[in-house]
């Protein structure tokens, strides 16, 4: 196979209809990186923007073969998964998928509850977090979950101690402030991310435009830490493109695809 112009990235998660979160979202954001997006389906959600009602699990051997077919066809080395069914499931896919190619960068952008409610994971066993973590090259929590993730007095305090396993990208968007700041904690460094709090900045998936938004960054040969505040900025534009829950990608002036080439 010639060389790609560009590189490939896989999404691992779920497919949301409207299109805001997910498999759909991710793909978005990659392509106005200037990444092709390949994507595996792990759920089929029924939900829009404002409600989220059912979803139904896809069998792990039909993710893992839906894998399988990309990995035979394509270089694939970056990696990110969203919404999972089980976590024990999750770590027996990395481990397989490192399995196939132990080069892979591994995002896990861990979606335990849903922003209407619904609760996917409840706390999780902390082996077996541990486990994941040290598998991956990178989680990106908000703060609710990164507590669920790993109890603590503060999820900084927790982010902190699971940055032993891998770096951590502890997104801010449930804090308060005039500044909306990320944390990424990484090989004993704390880096700090801040943009203005829009005041109209509240978006379906914006979590699920981050961590595909960093890595189509380090797909593209950005080091975390530059991969990480870029995709912030990128994020921020998503998050003030309207005022709708649904948000725009490559807007305001701001394409990555140019950009960060």
């Amino acid at each position: 196979m010639t060389h790609p112009i560009r590189p490939y990235a896989l999404s691992i998660a779920g497919f949301d209809p409207s299109a805001g979160a997910g498999l759909l979202a991710d793909v978005k954001t990659l392509e106005a990186y200037g990444v092709y997006g390949l994507g595996a389906c792990t759920a089929l959600t029924v939900q829009n923007d404002m409600t989220f009602e059912r979803v139904s699990w896809v069998p792990t051997v039909e993710i893992r073969d839906q894998i399988q077919i990309l990995f035979a066809r394509f270089k694939v080395d970056f990696i990110k998964i969203g919404l999972v069914e089980s976590l024990a499931q999750l770590l027996e896919l990395v481990r397989w998928m490192k399995s196939q190619n132990s080069s892979l960068q591994i995002i896990w952008d861990p979606v335990l509850k849903a922003t209407a409610g619904y609760e996917f994971h409840l706390a999780p066993d902390q082996e077996l977090v541990r486990a994941l973590c040290s598998e991956v090259a990178l989680i990106t929590p908000n703060q609710p979950e990164m507590l669920r993730l790993w109890p603590a007095d503060s999820a900084e305090t927790a982010a902190r101690v699971v940055s032993r396993f891998c770096p951590v990208l502890l997104k801010g968007g449930h804090a308060t402030g005039d500044l909306a700041t990320d944390v990424l904690l990484a090989e004993g460094a704390r880096h700090e991310f801040s943009v203005p709090r829009l005041a109209h900045g509240e978006k379906h998936g914006s979590g699920c435009v981050l961590s595909a938004a960093v890595l189509a960054g380090l797909a593209k040969g950005q080091g975390l830490v530059d991969a990480c505040r870029l995709a912030k900025g990128y994020t921020s534009a998503f998050l003030g493109s309207n005022e709708t829950l649904l948000g725009f990608h490559s807007i305001n002036g701001y394409e990555p695809a140019l950009h960060f080439v």
